[in-house]
Protein backbone atom coordinates (compact mmCIF):
# COMPACT_ATOMS: atom_id res chain seq x y z
CA UNK A 1 0.00 0.00 0.00
CA UNK A 2 1.20 3.60 -0.69
CA UNK A 3 0.76 5.26 2.85
CA UNK A 4 3.08 2.31 4.29
CA UNK A 5 6.02 4.33 4.85
CA UNK A 6 3.64 7.09 7.10
CA UNK A 7 2.45 4.67 9.79
CA UNK A 8 4.81 6.81 12.09
CA UNK A 9 2.39 10.02 11.60
CA UNK A 10 -0.40 7.81 12.04
CA UNK A 11 0.75 6.65 15.59
CA UNK A 12 1.74 10.08 16.61
CA UNK A 13 -1.57 11.29 15.89
CA UNK A 14 -3.25 9.01 17.48
CA UNK A 15 -0.82 9.85 20.73
CA UNK A 16 -1.97 13.37 20.86
CA UNK A 17 -5.44 12.69 20.45
CA UNK A 18 -5.16 10.18 23.21
CA UNK A 19 -3.67 12.83 25.44
CA UNK A 20 -6.63 15.27 24.62
CA UNK A 21 -8.81 13.21 25.93
CA UNK A 22 -7.08 12.28 29.54
CA UNK A 23 -7.85 16.00 30.57
CA UNK A 24 -6.70 19.84 30.01
CA UNK A 25 -3.74 19.75 32.52
CA UNK A 26 -1.99 16.99 31.18
CA UNK A 27 0.97 17.34 29.12
CA UNK A 28 1.34 16.54 25.90
CA UNK A 29 3.73 13.55 25.55
CA UNK A 30 6.17 14.24 23.09
CA UNK A 31 6.14 11.60 20.18
CA UNK A 32 9.28 9.38 19.75
CA UNK A 33 9.91 8.11 16.52
CA UNK A 34 9.15 4.18 15.56
CA UNK A 35 11.17 2.16 14.06
CA UNK A 36 9.73 0.46 10.98
CA UNK A 37 8.03 -2.59 11.52
CA UNK A 38 9.72 -5.88 9.93
CA UNK A 39 9.22 -6.89 6.96
CA UNK A 40 7.64 -10.82 7.49
CA UNK A 41 8.46 -13.26 4.45
CA UNK A 42 5.88 -15.76 4.09
CA UNK A 43 7.19 -19.26 4.64
CA UNK A 44 9.24 -21.05 1.80
CA UNK A 45 7.00 -23.09 -0.05
CA UNK A 46 8.83 -26.79 -0.33
CA UNK A 47 8.77 -28.06 -3.95
CA UNK A 48 6.45 -30.80 -5.20
CA UNK A 49 8.50 -34.05 -5.35
CA UNK A 50 7.02 -35.67 -8.52
CA UNK A 51 5.00 -38.61 -7.28
CA UNK A 52 6.76 -41.86 -8.69
CA UNK A 53 3.68 -43.77 -8.66
CA UNK A 54 2.10 -41.26 -10.61
CA UNK A 55 4.85 -41.13 -13.47
CA UNK A 56 4.68 -44.99 -13.81
CA UNK A 57 1.29 -45.17 -14.38
CA UNK A 58 1.13 -41.99 -16.65
CA UNK A 59 4.30 -44.32 -18.63
CA UNK A 60 1.91 -47.43 -18.92
CA UNK A 61 -1.02 -45.95 -19.98
CA UNK A 62 1.06 -44.47 -22.81
CA UNK A 63 1.96 -47.69 -23.68
CA UNK A 64 -1.41 -49.02 -23.85
CA UNK A 65 -2.94 -46.20 -25.96
CA UNK A 66 -0.42 -46.63 -28.38
CA UNK A 67 -1.10 -50.53 -28.01
CA UNK A 68 -4.79 -49.46 -29.02
CA UNK A 69 -3.68 -47.31 -32.22
CA UNK A 70 -1.77 -49.81 -33.41
CA UNK A 71 -4.97 -52.68 -32.90
CA UNK A 72 -7.34 -50.42 -34.88
CA UNK A 73 -4.86 -50.19 -37.96
CA UNK A 74 -4.47 -53.87 -37.61
CA UNK A 75 -1.02 -54.32 -36.75
CA UNK A 76 -1.27 -56.86 -34.15
CA UNK A 77 2.55 -57.40 -33.16
CA UNK A 78 3.02 -53.63 -32.33
CA UNK A 79 -0.06 -53.62 -30.44
CA UNK A 80 1.16 -56.84 -28.58
CA UNK A 81 4.60 -55.30 -27.90
CA UNK A 82 3.19 -51.69 -26.45
CA UNK A 83 0.56 -53.73 -24.56
CA UNK A 84 3.42 -55.97 -23.22
CA UNK A 85 5.88 -52.81 -22.53
CA UNK A 86 2.20 -51.17 -20.11
CA UNK A 87 3.00 -54.02 -18.33
CA UNK A 88 6.40 -53.91 -17.79
CA UNK A 89 6.52 -50.51 -16.76
CA UNK A 90 4.96 -51.92 -14.06
CA UNK A 91 6.74 -55.05 -13.49
CA UNK A 92 9.48 -53.40 -13.19
CA UNK A 93 9.20 -50.49 -11.03
CA UNK A 94 11.29 -50.76 -7.25
CA UNK A 95 8.11 -52.49 -5.40
CA UNK A 96 6.92 -54.39 -8.29
CA UNK A 97 3.18 -54.04 -9.60
CA UNK A 98 1.24 -55.53 -6.73
CA UNK A 99 3.75 -53.72 -4.30
CA UNK A 100 1.96 -50.58 -3.75
CA UNK A 101 -1.58 -50.09 -3.55
CA UNK A 102 -2.56 -47.75 -6.55
CA UNK A 103 -0.13 -49.86 -8.84
CA UNK A 104 -1.89 -52.99 -7.92
CA UNK A 105 -5.16 -51.43 -8.83
CA UNK A 106 -3.76 -50.37 -12.34
CA UNK A 107 -1.99 -53.61 -13.19
CA UNK A 108 -5.45 -55.19 -12.45
CA UNK A 109 -7.20 -52.90 -14.37
CA UNK A 110 -5.05 -52.78 -17.34
CA UNK A 111 -4.49 -56.86 -17.60
CA UNK A 112 -8.29 -56.84 -17.28
CA UNK A 113 -8.94 -54.13 -20.46
CA UNK A 114 -5.70 -55.90 -22.46
CA UNK A 115 -7.89 -59.41 -21.69
CA UNK A 116 -10.78 -57.87 -23.65
CA UNK A 117 -9.14 -56.15 -26.06
CA UNK A 118 -6.72 -59.44 -27.28
CA UNK A 119 -10.19 -61.51 -27.26
CA UNK A 120 -11.35 -59.27 -29.60
CA UNK A 121 -8.41 -59.47 -31.86
CA UNK A 122 -8.35 -63.22 -31.38
CA UNK A 123 -12.17 -63.27 -32.42
CA UNK A 124 -10.82 -62.35 -35.82
CA UNK A 125 -7.19 -63.57 -35.34
CA UNK A 126 -7.85 -66.74 -37.11
CA UNK A 127 -7.57 -64.56 -41.02
CA UNK A 128 -11.41 -66.12 -41.23
CA UNK A 129 -13.45 -63.12 -41.12
CA UNK A 130 -14.69 -62.31 -44.42
CA UNK A 131 -14.52 -59.23 -45.56
CA UNK A 132 -17.17 -56.61 -45.81
CA UNK A 133 -18.88 -55.71 -48.63
CA UNK A 134 -21.18 -52.81 -49.95
CA UNK A 135 -24.58 -53.22 -51.77
CA UNK A 136 -24.73 -53.58 -55.63
CA UNK A 137 -26.18 -50.26 -57.01
CA UNK A 138 -28.08 -52.30 -60.20
CA UNK A 139 -30.35 -53.47 -57.48
CA UNK A 140 -31.75 -50.20 -56.48
CA UNK A 141 -31.33 -48.56 -59.69
CA UNK A 142 -33.36 -51.28 -61.59
CA UNK A 143 -35.88 -51.10 -58.74
CA UNK A 144 -36.45 -47.09 -59.43
CA UNK A 145 -39.94 -46.58 -61.76
CA UNK A 146 -39.35 -44.40 -64.69
CA UNK A 147 -42.86 -43.33 -64.76
CA UNK A 148 -43.39 -43.70 -68.39
CA UNK A 149 -46.23 -41.74 -68.94
CA UNK A 150 -44.40 -38.67 -67.84
CA UNK A 151 -42.73 -37.20 -71.39
CA UNK A 152 -39.69 -36.13 -70.88
CA UNK A 153 -38.77 -32.04 -71.19
CA UNK A 154 -37.68 -30.56 -74.43
CA UNK A 155 -34.55 -29.01 -73.60
CA UNK A 156 -33.68 -32.16 -72.50
CA UNK A 157 -33.85 -33.78 -76.23
CA UNK A 158 -32.33 -30.81 -77.71
CA UNK A 159 -29.02 -30.69 -75.30
CA UNK A 160 -28.95 -34.67 -76.05
CA UNK A 161 -29.42 -34.39 -79.38
CA UNK A 162 -26.54 -31.41 -79.55
CA UNK A 163 -24.36 -33.80 -77.63
CA UNK A 164 -24.79 -36.72 -80.15
CA UNK A 165 -23.86 -34.61 -83.06
CA UNK A 166 -20.41 -33.33 -81.65
CA UNK A 167 -19.88 -35.91 -79.14
CA UNK A 168 -18.25 -39.82 -81.00
CA UNK A 169 -19.72 -43.27 -79.48
CA UNK A 170 -18.77 -46.30 -80.59
CA UNK A 171 -22.62 -48.07 -79.83
CA UNK A 172 -25.91 -47.01 -81.12
CA UNK A 173 -27.40 -44.28 -79.27
CA UNK A 174 -31.34 -43.59 -79.54
CA UNK A 175 -32.47 -40.75 -78.46
CA UNK A 176 -36.15 -41.74 -77.33
CA UNK A 177 -38.35 -41.29 -74.37
CA UNK A 178 -36.40 -44.09 -72.82
CA UNK A 179 -33.00 -43.08 -72.57
CA UNK A 180 -34.24 -39.39 -72.09
CA UNK A 181 -36.29 -39.98 -68.85
CA UNK A 182 -33.28 -41.69 -67.49
CA UNK A 183 -30.87 -38.75 -68.86
CA UNK A 184 -33.70 -36.55 -66.70
CA UNK A 185 -33.21 -38.95 -63.62
CA UNK A 186 -29.36 -38.72 -63.38
CA UNK A 187 -29.38 -34.91 -63.38
CA UNK A 188 -32.41 -35.11 -60.73
CA UNK A 189 -32.35 -37.18 -58.04
CA UNK A 190 -29.22 -39.81 -58.91
CA UNK A 191 -27.32 -36.81 -59.12
CA UNK A 192 -25.25 -37.94 -56.15
CA UNK A 193 -24.95 -41.14 -57.34
CA UNK A 194 -24.07 -40.49 -60.86
CA UNK A 195 -21.01 -38.12 -59.17
CA UNK A 196 -19.86 -40.33 -56.94
CA UNK A 197 -19.44 -43.02 -59.78
CA UNK A 198 -18.01 -40.94 -62.24
CA UNK A 199 -15.55 -39.43 -59.65
CA UNK A 200 -14.90 -43.44 -57.84
CA UNK A 201 -14.57 -44.45 -62.26
CA UNK A 202 -11.96 -42.47 -63.09
CA UNK A 203 -9.27 -44.86 -61.50
CA UNK A 204 -10.48 -47.66 -63.63
CA UNK A 205 -11.11 -46.28 -66.83
CA UNK A 206 -8.21 -46.35 -68.31
CA UNK A 207 -7.39 -49.40 -67.23
CA UNK A 208 -10.43 -50.84 -68.76
CA UNK A 209 -10.70 -48.53 -71.87
CA UNK A 210 -6.86 -50.01 -73.03
CA UNK A 211 -8.21 -53.91 -71.99
CA UNK A 212 -11.31 -53.54 -74.47
CA UNK A 213 -9.17 -51.47 -76.92
CA UNK A 214 -6.50 -54.15 -77.10
CA UNK A 215 -9.86 -56.41 -77.73
CA UNK A 216 -11.33 -54.78 -79.94
CA UNK A 217 -14.98 -53.65 -78.18
CA UNK A 218 -16.50 -50.55 -77.91
CA UNK A 219 -15.19 -48.22 -75.21
CA UNK A 220 -18.18 -46.93 -74.40
CA UNK A 221 -19.25 -50.15 -72.70
CA UNK A 222 -16.55 -49.45 -69.87
CA UNK A 223 -19.20 -47.43 -68.52
CA UNK A 224 -20.90 -50.78 -68.06
CA UNK A 225 -19.47 -50.88 -64.21
CA UNK A 226 -21.37 -47.42 -62.93
CA UNK A 227 -24.55 -48.52 -63.43
CA UNK A 228 -23.91 -52.12 -62.16
CA UNK A 229 -21.90 -51.24 -59.28
CA UNK A 230 -20.45 -48.07 -58.89
CA UNK A 231 -17.13 -48.85 -59.97
CA UNK A 232 -17.21 -50.48 -56.12
CA UNK A 233 -14.58 -53.84 -56.08
CA UNK A 234 -16.61 -54.56 -53.24
CA UNK A 235 -20.10 -54.68 -54.49
CA UNK A 236 -22.33 -57.44 -53.44
CA UNK A 237 -25.61 -57.77 -54.95
CA UNK A 238 -28.86 -59.74 -54.07
CA UNK A 239 -28.50 -62.53 -56.14
CA UNK A 240 -24.77 -62.92 -55.11
CA UNK A 241 -23.15 -61.02 -57.90
CA UNK A 242 -19.44 -59.45 -57.09
CA UNK A 243 -17.04 -57.02 -58.06
CA UNK A 244 -17.51 -53.45 -60.38
CA UNK A 245 -18.92 -56.39 -63.11
CA UNK A 246 -21.30 -57.91 -61.40
CA UNK A 247 -20.70 -61.29 -62.04
CA UNK A 248 -22.15 -64.15 -61.11
CA UNK A 249 -19.98 -67.00 -59.83
CA UNK A 250 -20.66 -69.32 -62.54
CA UNK A 251 -20.21 -66.79 -65.14
CA UNK A 252 -17.57 -65.56 -63.50
CA UNK A 253 -15.40 -69.50 -63.36
CA UNK A 254 -16.40 -69.44 -67.30
CA UNK A 255 -14.85 -66.65 -67.66
CA UNK A 256 -11.68 -67.61 -66.11
CA UNK A 257 -12.09 -66.18 -63.07
CA UNK A 258 -11.43 -67.77 -59.55
CA UNK A 259 -14.19 -67.84 -56.65
CA UNK A 260 -13.40 -70.04 -53.86
CA UNK A 261 -13.59 -69.65 -49.90
CA UNK A 262 -10.48 -67.42 -49.35
CA UNK A 263 -10.44 -65.87 -53.07
CA UNK A 264 -12.49 -64.48 -55.23
CA UNK A 265 -11.15 -62.56 -58.27
CA UNK A 266 -14.85 -61.24 -59.49
CA UNK A 267 -13.57 -58.33 -56.54
CA UNK A 268 -10.14 -57.85 -58.59
CA UNK A 269 -10.99 -54.93 -61.07
CA UNK A 270 -8.25 -55.72 -63.49
CA UNK A 271 -8.74 -59.60 -64.01
CA UNK A 272 -12.53 -58.94 -63.79
CA UNK A 273 -12.20 -56.52 -66.40
CA UNK A 274 -10.68 -59.14 -69.22
CA UNK A 275 -13.30 -61.34 -67.89
CA UNK A 276 -16.04 -59.09 -68.89
CA UNK A 277 -14.02 -58.56 -72.71
CA UNK A 278 -14.77 -61.91 -73.40
CA UNK A 279 -17.82 -62.33 -71.89
CA UNK A 280 -19.21 -59.44 -74.01
CA UNK A 281 -17.35 -60.69 -77.23
CA UNK A 282 -18.89 -64.05 -76.72
CA UNK A 283 -22.48 -62.60 -76.36
CA UNK A 284 -21.92 -60.15 -79.27
CA UNK A 285 -21.23 -62.94 -81.36
CA UNK A 286 -24.52 -64.73 -80.12
CA UNK A 287 -26.37 -61.74 -81.22
CA UNK A 288 -24.35 -59.19 -83.30
CA UNK A 289 -26.58 -56.44 -81.89
CA UNK A 290 -24.94 -54.26 -78.58
CA UNK A 291 -27.91 -53.61 -77.42
CA UNK A 292 -29.38 -57.16 -77.07
CA UNK A 293 -25.91 -58.56 -75.82
CA UNK A 294 -26.19 -55.51 -73.38
CA UNK A 295 -29.59 -57.00 -72.15
CA UNK A 296 -28.56 -60.54 -72.05
CA UNK A 297 -25.48 -59.74 -69.66
CA UNK A 298 -28.01 -58.42 -67.44
CA UNK A 299 -30.95 -61.23 -67.62
CA UNK A 300 -28.60 -64.04 -69.60
CA UNK A 301 -28.08 -64.97 -73.17
CA UNK A 302 -30.98 -67.61 -72.61
CA UNK A 303 -33.75 -65.72 -71.84
CA UNK A 304 -32.70 -62.92 -74.37
CA UNK A 305 -32.58 -66.10 -76.77
CA UNK A 306 -36.16 -67.25 -75.74
CA UNK A 307 -37.70 -63.97 -75.60
CA UNK A 308 -36.57 -63.34 -79.55
CA UNK A 309 -37.90 -66.49 -80.38
CA UNK A 310 -41.37 -65.59 -78.72
CA UNK A 311 -41.52 -62.34 -80.14
CA UNK A 312 -40.31 -63.15 -83.77
CA UNK A 313 -38.10 -59.72 -83.16
CA UNK A 314 -34.66 -59.08 -83.36
CA UNK A 315 -34.25 -55.54 -82.35
CA UNK A 316 -33.88 -54.56 -78.33
CA UNK A 317 -36.28 -51.82 -78.70
CA UNK A 318 -39.02 -53.37 -80.34
CA UNK A 319 -38.19 -56.57 -78.42
CA UNK A 320 -38.49 -54.48 -75.56
CA UNK A 321 -41.64 -52.17 -76.47
CA UNK A 322 -44.11 -55.02 -75.13
CA UNK A 323 -43.56 -55.70 -71.75
CA UNK A 324 -44.55 -59.35 -71.99
CA UNK A 325 -41.20 -60.75 -73.41
CA UNK A 326 -38.38 -59.44 -70.78
CA UNK A 327 -39.21 -58.32 -67.17
CA UNK A 328 -38.68 -54.63 -66.39
CA UNK A 329 -34.90 -54.59 -65.24
CA UNK A 330 -34.09 -56.26 -68.30
CA UNK A 331 -36.06 -53.78 -70.38
CA UNK A 332 -34.88 -50.81 -68.43
CA UNK A 333 -31.04 -51.68 -67.93
CA UNK A 334 -30.09 -50.81 -71.46
CA UNK A 335 -31.49 -47.19 -71.71
CA UNK A 336 -29.79 -46.71 -68.16
CA UNK A 337 -26.75 -47.85 -69.26
CA UNK A 338 -26.84 -45.63 -72.63
CA UNK A 339 -28.09 -42.25 -70.89
CA UNK A 340 -24.98 -42.70 -68.21
CA UNK A 341 -22.88 -42.90 -71.34
CA UNK A 342 -24.16 -39.78 -72.44
CA UNK A 343 -23.75 -38.07 -69.27
CA UNK A 344 -19.70 -39.89 -68.36
CA UNK A 345 -18.51 -38.56 -71.45
CA UNK A 346 -19.80 -34.79 -71.35
CA UNK A 347 -20.33 -34.49 -67.77
CA UNK A 348 -19.98 -30.47 -67.38
CA UNK A 349 -22.59 -29.83 -70.20
CA UNK A 350 -25.33 -31.96 -67.72
CA UNK A 351 -24.15 -29.96 -64.92
CA UNK A 352 -21.68 -32.02 -62.95
CA UNK A 353 -18.59 -31.42 -61.33
CA UNK A 354 -16.26 -34.35 -61.21
CA UNK A 355 -13.55 -34.44 -59.21
CA UNK A 356 -11.37 -37.61 -60.16
CA UNK A 357 -10.04 -40.07 -57.59
CA UNK A 358 -6.55 -40.64 -57.98
CA UNK A 359 -5.35 -44.26 -58.25
CA UNK A 360 -2.83 -44.96 -55.37
CA UNK A 361 0.69 -46.32 -56.89
CA UNK A 362 1.46 -49.25 -56.01
CA UNK A 363 3.79 -52.44 -56.29
CA UNK A 364 4.02 -56.20 -56.40
CA UNK A 365 5.14 -58.75 -54.16
CA UNK A 366 4.41 -62.59 -53.97
CA UNK A 367 3.97 -64.27 -50.69
CA UNK A 368 3.40 -67.47 -49.26
CA UNK A 369 -0.05 -69.69 -48.54
CA UNK A 370 -1.91 -68.95 -45.40
CA UNK A 371 -0.34 -65.41 -44.58
CA UNK A 372 -2.15 -63.47 -42.59
CA UNK A 373 -2.50 -59.74 -44.65
CA UNK A 374 -2.31 -58.09 -41.41
CA UNK A 375 0.91 -58.71 -40.87
CA UNK A 376 1.28 -57.08 -44.47
CA UNK A 377 0.04 -53.99 -43.30
CA UNK A 378 1.76 -54.36 -40.44
CA UNK A 379 5.21 -54.35 -42.50
CA UNK A 380 4.03 -52.08 -44.95
CA UNK A 381 3.38 -49.45 -42.02
CA UNK A 382 0.15 -48.60 -43.27
CA UNK A 383 -3.78 -49.43 -41.98
CA UNK A 384 -5.24 -53.29 -42.59
CA UNK A 385 -8.09 -51.38 -44.58
CA UNK A 386 -5.47 -50.47 -46.90
CA UNK A 387 -4.21 -53.30 -47.60
CA UNK A 388 -7.75 -54.75 -48.15
CA UNK A 389 -8.52 -52.21 -50.67
CA UNK A 390 -5.67 -53.02 -52.73
CA UNK A 391 -6.28 -56.62 -52.52
CA UNK A 392 -10.08 -56.91 -53.27
CA UNK A 393 -10.01 -60.27 -54.09
CA UNK A 394 -8.69 -62.05 -51.00
CA UNK A 395 -12.39 -63.25 -49.48
CA UNK A 396 -10.77 -63.10 -45.78
CA UNK A 397 -7.63 -61.62 -43.92
CA UNK A 398 -5.51 -64.27 -45.41
CA UNK A 399 -3.99 -65.89 -48.31
CA UNK A 400 -5.78 -69.01 -48.94
CA UNK A 401 -3.68 -72.53 -47.31
CA UNK A 402 -3.56 -74.11 -50.74
CA UNK A 403 0.61 -74.15 -51.68
CA UNK A 404 1.74 -71.99 -54.30
CA UNK A 405 2.34 -68.11 -54.20
CA UNK A 406 -0.06 -65.38 -54.30
CA UNK A 407 0.55 -61.81 -55.31
CA UNK A 408 -0.43 -59.13 -53.46
CA UNK A 409 -0.25 -55.35 -54.29
CA UNK A 410 1.36 -52.94 -51.48
CA UNK A 411 1.85 -48.95 -51.63
CA UNK A 412 4.87 -47.92 -53.66
CA UNK A 413 7.74 -47.75 -51.92
CA UNK A 414 7.21 -50.97 -49.19
CA UNK A 415 7.47 -53.62 -51.23
CA UNK A 416 10.93 -54.04 -50.34
CA UNK A 417 10.13 -54.15 -46.36
CA UNK A 418 7.35 -56.25 -46.65
CA UNK A 419 10.02 -58.94 -48.08
CA UNK A 420 12.54 -58.06 -45.82
CA UNK A 421 10.31 -58.89 -42.88
CA UNK A 422 8.59 -61.99 -45.01
CA UNK A 423 12.21 -63.43 -44.78
CA UNK A 424 12.90 -62.91 -40.84
CA UNK A 425 9.84 -63.98 -39.50
CA UNK A 426 9.22 -67.41 -38.24
CA UNK A 427 6.59 -69.30 -39.86
CA UNK A 428 5.08 -69.28 -36.48
CA UNK A 429 4.32 -65.27 -36.91
CA UNK A 430 3.19 -65.51 -40.36
CA UNK A 431 -0.87 -66.45 -39.17
CA UNK A 432 -2.72 -67.28 -36.36
CA UNK A 433 -4.81 -69.89 -37.52
CA UNK A 434 -6.10 -73.00 -35.72
CA UNK A 435 -5.45 -76.68 -36.95
CA UNK A 436 -6.63 -80.18 -35.98
CA UNK A 437 -5.76 -83.25 -36.56
CA UNK A 438 -8.06 -85.91 -37.68
CA UNK A 439 -8.84 -89.00 -35.94
CA UNK A 440 -9.21 -92.74 -36.37
CA UNK A 441 -12.98 -92.72 -37.52
CA UNK A 442 -13.26 -88.70 -37.55
CA UNK A 443 -15.52 -87.43 -40.19
CA UNK A 444 -16.39 -83.89 -41.94
CA UNK A 445 -19.79 -83.97 -39.92
CA UNK A 446 -18.15 -85.44 -36.46
CA UNK A 447 -15.44 -82.39 -36.61
CA UNK A 448 -17.80 -79.70 -37.85
CA UNK A 449 -20.09 -81.30 -34.59
CA UNK A 450 -17.36 -81.09 -32.32
CA UNK A 451 -15.66 -78.19 -32.55
CA UNK A 452 -18.92 -76.14 -33.63
CA UNK A 453 -17.68 -74.84 -37.19
CA UNK A 454 -20.19 -74.40 -39.59
CA UNK A 455 -19.68 -78.06 -42.18
CA UNK A 456 -19.48 -76.60 -45.61
CA UNK A 457 -16.81 -73.54 -44.03
CA UNK A 458 -14.70 -76.51 -43.02
CA UNK A 459 -15.27 -78.46 -46.02
CA UNK A 460 -14.51 -75.32 -48.50
CA UNK A 461 -11.68 -74.10 -45.90
CA UNK A 462 -9.77 -77.43 -46.50
CA UNK A 463 -10.57 -77.67 -50.59
CA UNK A 464 -13.13 -80.73 -50.00
CA UNK A 465 -16.38 -81.35 -50.80
CA UNK A 466 -19.08 -81.71 -47.59
CA UNK A 467 -19.23 -85.66 -48.50
CA UNK A 468 -15.06 -86.45 -48.91
CA UNK A 469 -13.91 -88.40 -46.29
CA UNK A 470 -10.89 -87.59 -43.95
CA UNK A 471 -7.83 -89.54 -43.73
CA UNK A 472 -6.94 -90.37 -39.34
CA UNK A 473 -3.66 -88.03 -38.93
CA UNK A 474 -4.38 -84.93 -41.40
CA UNK A 475 -4.26 -81.74 -40.69
CA UNK A 476 -7.65 -79.74 -41.14
CA UNK A 477 -7.35 -75.60 -40.48
CA UNK A 478 -10.49 -74.98 -38.87
CA UNK A 479 -12.68 -72.28 -40.02
CA UNK A 480 -13.91 -69.90 -37.02
CA UNK A 481 -14.45 -67.01 -35.13
CA UNK A 482 -14.31 -67.72 -31.68
CA UNK A 483 -16.79 -67.33 -29.69
CA UNK A 484 -17.18 -66.45 -25.78
CA UNK A 485 -17.69 -70.04 -24.87
CA UNK A 486 -14.99 -71.36 -27.30
CA UNK A 487 -12.51 -68.84 -25.56
CA UNK A 488 -13.51 -69.97 -22.38
CA UNK A 489 -12.81 -73.81 -23.03
CA UNK A 490 -9.79 -72.88 -24.94
CA UNK A 491 -7.19 -72.59 -21.79
CA UNK A 492 -8.51 -76.74 -21.16
CA UNK A 493 -8.49 -77.64 -24.81
CA UNK A 494 -5.87 -79.42 -26.65
CA UNK A 495 -7.74 -79.24 -29.77
CA UNK A 496 -8.26 -75.03 -29.99
CA UNK A 497 -5.97 -72.36 -29.02
CA UNK A 498 -5.40 -70.96 -25.88
CA UNK A 499 -6.21 -67.32 -25.22
CA UNK A 500 -3.42 -65.47 -24.04
CA UNK A 501 -5.12 -62.78 -21.96
CA UNK A 502 -7.02 -65.60 -20.28
CA UNK A 503 -3.73 -67.02 -18.76
CA UNK A 504 -2.41 -63.82 -17.28
CA UNK A 505 -5.73 -63.42 -15.38
CA UNK A 506 -5.50 -66.94 -14.27
CA UNK A 507 -1.81 -65.82 -12.89
CA UNK A 508 -3.21 -62.42 -11.31
CA UNK A 509 -5.73 -64.43 -9.13
CA UNK A 510 -3.12 -66.75 -8.03
CA UNK A 511 -0.69 -64.00 -6.84
CA UNK A 512 -3.17 -63.07 -4.29
CA UNK A 513 -1.97 -65.96 -2.15
CA UNK A 514 1.58 -64.96 -2.82
CA UNK A 515 3.78 -63.26 -0.64
CA UNK A 516 3.99 -59.46 -1.12
CA UNK A 517 8.23 -59.53 -1.46
CA UNK A 518 7.97 -62.51 -3.84
CA UNK A 519 5.79 -60.45 -5.97
CA UNK A 520 7.84 -57.36 -6.30
CA UNK A 521 10.41 -59.09 -9.07
CA UNK A 522 8.48 -60.44 -11.31
CA UNK A 523 8.93 -60.40 -14.84
CA UNK A 524 6.67 -61.29 -18.40
CA UNK A 525 8.04 -63.68 -20.76
CA UNK A 526 6.12 -63.96 -23.91
CA UNK A 527 6.53 -67.20 -25.79
CA UNK A 528 7.84 -67.34 -29.31
CA UNK A 529 7.73 -69.65 -31.80
CA UNK A 530 9.43 -73.01 -31.26
CA UNK A 531 9.89 -72.21 -27.66
CA UNK A 532 9.14 -75.24 -25.04
CA UNK A 533 8.77 -75.35 -20.95
CA UNK A 534 12.14 -76.73 -21.42
CA UNK A 535 13.88 -74.17 -23.50
CA UNK A 536 11.87 -71.38 -21.54
CA UNK A 537 13.19 -72.39 -18.38
CA UNK A 538 16.97 -72.44 -19.25
CA UNK A 539 16.93 -68.94 -20.78
CA UNK A 540 15.40 -67.35 -17.51
CA UNK A 541 17.24 -70.01 -14.83
CA UNK A 542 14.47 -71.72 -14.09
CA UNK A 543 12.78 -75.09 -13.77
CA UNK A 544 10.13 -76.44 -15.81
CA UNK A 545 8.63 -77.44 -12.17
CA UNK A 546 8.76 -73.87 -11.47
CA UNK A 547 7.11 -72.69 -14.44
CA UNK A 548 4.15 -74.55 -14.50
CA UNK A 549 3.53 -73.91 -10.70
CA UNK A 550 4.00 -69.85 -11.31
CA UNK A 551 1.71 -70.23 -14.50
CA UNK A 552 -1.06 -73.02 -13.41
CA UNK A 553 0.22 -75.04 -16.60
CA UNK A 554 -1.16 -79.02 -16.42
CA UNK A 555 0.42 -80.20 -19.41
CA UNK A 556 3.51 -79.04 -21.65
CA UNK A 557 1.44 -77.36 -24.32
CA UNK A 558 2.58 -73.54 -25.08
CA UNK A 559 0.78 -71.58 -28.04
CA UNK A 560 2.86 -68.54 -29.24
CA UNK A 561 1.81 -65.34 -27.86
CA UNK A 562 0.96 -66.98 -24.34
CA UNK A 563 2.07 -64.78 -21.71
CA UNK A 564 4.56 -66.52 -18.76
CA UNK A 565 5.41 -65.01 -15.56
CA UNK A 566 9.06 -65.37 -14.34
CA UNK A 567 9.53 -64.71 -10.59
CA UNK A 568 12.56 -62.98 -9.65
CA UNK A 569 15.84 -65.32 -8.38
CA UNK A 570 15.53 -64.23 -4.72
CA UNK A 571 11.52 -65.06 -4.66
CA UNK A 572 12.39 -68.11 -5.70
CA UNK A 573 14.54 -68.92 -2.43
CA UNK A 574 11.28 -67.87 -0.70
CA UNK A 575 9.36 -71.21 -1.67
Amino acid sequence: MHFKGHLPVVVACAALITGCASGSGSKVAKAMPHAPAPVVLPAAIPEARPDPVAILIAASDRHFTLGQQELRLGHLERARAEFDLALDTLLESLDGARGEARLREHFDRLVDRISVLEQAALATGDGFTEVKTEPASIDALLAIETFEASAPKPATAETVQADLETTSHDIPIPTNDRVLRYVELFQGRLREFLTEGLSRGAQYLPMIQDTFRAEGLPLDLAYIPLIESAFKPSALSRAKARGVWQFMRGTALENGLKADWYLDERADPKKATQAAAKYLKTLYGMFEDWHLAMASYNGGPGRVRRAITRSQKTNFWTLTANKQFLPRETRDYVPMILAAVIIAKNPTQYGFDIVPMVPVRTETVMVPPALDLRRVAEWAGVPMDEIQRLNPEFRRWTTPVKKGQYSIKVPEGTAEKVRESLITSAPGQLNAMQWHTVKRGETLAIIARSLKVNRTDLAEANYLKTSSRVAAGARLVIPRMPSADLLARATASSELEKAAASIVADILAETTAVPEERRAAAKVYRVRAGDTLSAIARKTRTTVAQLKSWNKIRGTRLNVGDRLVIQSPSSRNTQ
